[in-house]
């Protein structure tokens, strides 16, 4: 398991920036790729999420949570890691904020770097074929997703 802090990784990632209107699905979108080759589970947390935002949301292999304003994704991993409690050791932590990495190896997690996780994730893209850039003819996981759940929703309301 692997959890992420999301806006410590979106500058990261080329072509990303935390300026984009979509910064959240973008880098979700990248993750899914990743999770696709690696088949490794992953919860990224997005922090600043306006109340009505807020929540925690399924992408495939992956699970957002988007922390609502006043409360920081450093705090929900850190939580998270807590309740964890032994099995924290099998899971990897990725930020920059130095304080949040040594708070959670106290728990014995795994911790890494948002700039060498960003590189792990370049590495293992470029190596798939295609060199990790998505066939524009194939849907990706998310998208598949964001297109069911709008049927699910349409046809719940038409009952």
């Amino acid at each position: 398991m692997i959890l992420i802090d999301g806006h410590n990784l979106v500058p990261k990632i080329k072509g990303l920036t935390l300026s984009m209107e979509n910064d959240e699905m973008a880098l979700i979108q990248v993750l899914s790729e990743y999770t696709r080759l690696t088949r490794k589970k992953l919860e990224v947390y997005f922090d600043n999420a306006p109340i009505n935002k807020a929540g925690t949301r399924k992408f495939g292999s992956i699970t957002a949570h988007f922390v609502r304003e006043g409360s920081t994704a450093d705090e929900a991993i850190i939580q998270r890691i807590r309740k964890m409690g032994k099995k924290a050791r099998n899971t990897k932590v990725i930020s920059s904020d130095q304080h949040i990495l040594r708070q959670v190896q106290a728990y014995q997690a795994e911790t890494q770097t948002s700039d060498l996780f960003a590189k792990e994730i370049e590495r293992i893209l470029a190596s798939s074929p295609g060199g990790g850039k998505p066939d524009p003819q194939k849907m990706s996981d998310l998208e598949i997703e964001n297109w069911l759940n709008l049927f699910k929703k349409n046809n719940s309301q038409k009952d």
